[in-house]
């Protein structure tokens, strides 16, 4: 990540050194950052990590700085190369720049002690995984970095990653590899487990990580599997927080704004929720303390955030995107596409629980205004990105439920439809979109070889299950993929939103 450097002030370089130098209106870490240990291993430290957890264990090491709950990152992938290389430079600070229409609020956040890149010492990384002093494992591995075999709920144990880690399990690759060599290591040697905390948008997602981790080491080891089985807490939590990815423009306005040199800071919206089962097996952080809800059942509040927001995102991106719109705020400013996201939430909304202290009429709206916010500069590209994972757990399950009770599926139809025709590569002009998605060949293919007929997408059950069985589902995604074909996106909603 780079940016041309700013000529006219001068700027500081964001280090521990240097935090005394920087303006006061920059909130700067408040406490002895050398005095703290890191309770938590974190994998995935990309920008929503940033922008929520770490920001919430900021908060708690400010009131709680010998408590020992900073933050080790750890990074698998060689993207993430890049990321071990900004916050090496700068001590493990980055710049968090909340945006909103009222203005811009920056600080320095401090709770990451430590980053780890798995490949330059992979027997480091477990050992700090076996340390007695890791209580906590959180993950935010994105909603494809489960090896869960989509349609079937399986474990994806052929793998290349799983094959390699089960039979190298000293040198493993993948987060399952590490947890179970970390989590042997740890039972020989009579250590309590660490509690393992998905901060991914799934479903069940402590559920999840924990069937599949259980799997993984029944492969490896039936032994430690069991003992996984019976000692280590997974619990689910919901997380919320529109966080765009850092841009070079972002890099300016930090230096501008703020007169700070920081190699890859973060920006966010203002609004940040965090809601966890409390179901630990070891200590914890007193999280009340600082804003997040602990719950005996969080499923409700997943199910609304995920098939409102998330699913709202995707039709969002879609339609933005066929319409030749970049970024969310504008696409909200078309009328059309603001009242069909709308449309869609009130679709999915009869197949939510009742959400304790929630009022889902407010929750819709205030969606609807995060969405448009125009200082948060979200890229469509984004809510499109890597949508084979996101689209079953974000709004298939609403399909099924609404199948199920006889109930519409117009926008949620509409929502597979504008996936179908985005997969076609041009937008209504003519021009060129770039599909990123870990299946863009296969998807792709059949998109232009079906062309106006879905069945060719639908066929993919590692997808969509046995939803191509449902000649409802079917139809309703054939219409509207025709429509999109032939009509484009505009006149496609000006007719369904005036029936």
């Amino acid at each position: 990540m780079s940016s041309k450097p700013n000529l006219t002030k001068s700027l500081v370089k964001l280090t521990e050194g240097n935090l005394s130098r920087l303006p006061d209106r920059v909130r700067v870490p408040r406490y002895d950052r050398s005095a703290v240990t890191h309770g938590i291993v974190h994998f995935g430290v990309g920008g929503f990590h940033r922008a929520h957890q770490a920001l919430y264990m900021d908060n708690y090491l400010e009131h709680n700085p010998s408590s020992g709950w900073g933050i080790c990152g750890v990074g698998l992938l060689e993207f993430d190369r890049k990321m071990r290389d900004a916050l090496h430079s700068q001590d493990c600070l980055y710049t968090l720049v909340e945006r909103s229409p009222d203005g811009d609020e920056a600080r320095v956040v401090g709770s990451i002690t430590q980053y780890l890149f798995a490949p330059d010492d992979r027997k480091a990384v477990i050992e700090t995984l076996a340390d007695p002093q890791t209580r906590l494992v959180t993950l935010t591995i994105t909603e494809g970095g489960y090896y869960v075999v989509e349609g079937t709920g399986k474990f994806d144990v052929n793998h290349p990653t799983i094959q390699h880690d089960l039979q190298h399990p000293d040198e493993p690759y993948g987060v399952y590899g590490f947890l179970t060599a970390a989590l042997e290591r740890r039972r020989q040697r009579g250590i309590p487990p660490f509690t393992v905390l998905s901060c991914d948008n799934i479903q069940g997602n402590g559920d999840m990580v924990g069937h599949m981790l259980t799997a993984f080491a029944q492969h490896q080891n039936p032994d430690l599997g069991t003992w996984i089985e019976q000692q280590v807490a997974f619990p689910n939590c919901m997380v919320d927080r529109i966080t765009p990815a850092t841009t070079p423009g972002d890099l300016a306005m930090v230096a501008d704004q703020f007169e700070i040199d920081d190699a890859w800071p973060v920006v966010a919206e203002p609004f940040t929720q965090w809601v966890v089962e409390d179901r630990f097996c070891h200590d914890r952080p007193d999280l009340e303390s600082v804003g997040v809800q602990m719950t005996d059942d969080v499923h409700p509040y997943e199910m609304m955030k995920i098939r409102l927001l998330n699913a709202s995102h995707l039709l969002l991106g879609y339609l933005g995107s066929l319409k030749g719109y970049t970024y969310a705020h504008e696409a909200m400013a078309d009328e059309q596409i603001r009242q069909a996201i709308a449309r869609l939430m009130d679709e999915v909304t009869p197949t939510l629980r009742p959400v304790p202290g929630i009022d889902v009429s407010d929750y819709k709206q205030t969606l609807v205004e995060r969405f448009s916010n125009p200082k948060i500069r979200d890229q469509l590209a984004r809510l499109c990105l890597n949508s084979s994972d996101k689209l079953p757990k974000f709004a298939l399950g609403s399909v099924r439920d609404q199948l199920q009770q006889d109930s519409s599926i117009d926008y949620l139809s509409l929502t597979v439809a504008a996936w179908f025709r985005y997969l076609q590569g041009k937008d209504d002009q003519g021009q060129e979109m770039v599909i990123d998605d870990s299946m863009t060949d296969a998807l792709t293919e059949r998109a232009k070889t079906g062309g106006k007929d879905p069945r060719p997408l639908l066929s993919l059950s590692q997808i969509f299950g046995d939803l191509a069985q449902s000649s409802r589902f079917v139809e309703a995604v054939a219409h509207h993929l025709n429509q999109l074909s032939e009509l484009g996106a505009e006149k496609t909603l000006r007719q369904l939103l005036q029936q």
